[in-house]
């Protein structure tokens, strides 16, 4: 098997002497958000996936401009969307939580990783497309936000829903994850995403070209291009 090179492999581990750092801001006014509780859903996530040491990782609440703008200039897409994820080492993820994607964040230097702190990177999640979403995905807003937290934190971590293999395995974290930190959902977004995801195929066949899609919104959590993106 053909190893990725340094600097695109996910790490997991920073420097032994320090500790995992979760910085979270709200930037937006259109819906209140309680910080703490993202940080320590986003603190737990972490834990369980084996990220130690001196390690910090941003989440942003933004609102739909800052997201399209964002969108727009790192993805080439127009439109707000749910969630971005951008890692600090390697290349962009896709927007939104379906399919994934997310953007690329500044490299550094391989000769510098094993003494700075591992930046994971940022999470950039709206919250007017969430709340648009929430009635056909989640099913409530706050479950819909802790889907999206989750979702760009996987992707930070390398995993993506671009094939089957991967979007089985991504999703079956996300419900492993949320069930443990979170709670029950209020609706099943998974299979709000699948079809979406079916629906959009068949229009697909119908028209007999697959670059002859239909707009559709954000199939997960997420509004705007297509859903599910919770940064895929």
């Amino acid at each position: 098997m053909t190893e990725p090179p340094r600097s695109r492999r996910p790490r997991r581990h920073g420097p032994p002497d320090g500790e995992v750092t979760v910085f979270v801001a709200d930037e937006q006014a259109a819906h209140p958000i309680d910080t703490d509780r993202w940080q320590a859903l986003a603190v737990a996530v972490l834990a369980e996936e084996g990220v130690q040491g001196e390690c910090e990782l941003s989440v942003l609440f933004v609102d739909e401009a800052t997201i399209a703008e964002l969108n727009e200039q790192f993805m080439g897409h127009d439109g707000p969307t749910d969630v971005l994820s951008f890692p600090i080492d390697g290349e962009a993820n896709p927007p939104g939580r379906w399919p994934d994607n997310g953007g690329p964040g500044p490299d550094r230097l391989d000769d510098d990783l094993d003494d700075l702190p591992l930046l994971l990177g940022d999470v950039v999640v709206c919250p007017t497309v969430a709340h648009r979403n929430a009635p056909d995905h989640a099913g409530s807003f706050d479950d819909e936000l802790a889907l999206l937290v989750v979702h760009g934190i996987l992707h930070l971590l390398g995993m993506d829903h671009a094939d089957e293999a991967g979007r089985t395995t991504m999703q079956a974290r996300e419900r492993a994850l949320l069930d443990a930190h979170h709670g029950p959902m209020a609706s099943d977004p998974w299979a709000a995403i699948a079809a979406e995801a079916e629906a959009e195929a068949a229009a697909v066949a119908a028209s007999g070209n697959p670059d002859d899609r239909p707009p559709t919104a954000p199939p997960s959590p997420g509004g705007g291009p297509p859903a599910g993106g919770a940064s895929s």
